[in-house]
């Protein structure tokens, strides 16, 4: 018998065996189920109360407002460094520098970006001026070889010191 013989036997028998068998068993079982008393619905819980509040601002300041005149006398130290506490923190100050890897450089209209991965996988491109760690540290330099920062961090004093860093290519 040639291949397509035996497919079409084998076919013609699977089909037999499909139909005319016996489902007195699930039809048996689908009455009981049918016949059986239906279980009482519970009811809903019953919805707590909530009081209102009315927040009356009164003299208070607006939670919602950046008071500029506090943050700048909060910002100003003895030495006058300090981080800008109206600046938006961007996406890689939330990991600290040696979580960071230099992957490589990218030129781009004369300007050199960093490529730098984060430890969630995400490529990330910076140049100077950009932050990065979570010392505020701003990139300086951008080189093949390594990125610069200058990181203002406390001494715990109240005082603000700035140090140099850098994240350099990996290997």
């Amino acid at each position: 018998m040639s291949g397509k013989a035996w497919l079409a036997v084998f076919g013609s028998l699977t089909v037999a065996g499909c139909g005319g068998s016996n489902m007195a068993d699930l039809e048996e079982y689908a009455e009981r189920v049918k016949a059986r008393e239906p279980r009482p619905i519970e009811p809903l819980p019953e919805m707590k109360r909530i009081d209102r509040f009315t927040f009356e601002p009164a003299d208070r300041r607006d939670p919602f407002v950046i008071d500029r005149q506090s943050a700048e006398v909060a910002a100003s130290p003895g030495n006058g460094i300090a981080p800008d506490p109206l600046r938006r923190k961007e996406e890689l100050e939330q990991y600290s520098l040696d979580s960071l890897d230099m992957v490589g450089t990218l030129e781009q209209l004369e300007t050199t970006w960093g490529l730098v991965t984060a430890p969630s996988g995400t490529l990330y491109r910076v140049r100077v001026g950009n932050y990065m760690g979570m010392n505020n540290g701003q990139i300086t330099r951008v080189t093949e070889e390594k990125i610069e920062l200058t990181e203002i961090f406390s001494d715990g004093d109240g005082d603000w010191r700035e140090r140099q860093a850098a994240v350099a290519l990996s290997q």
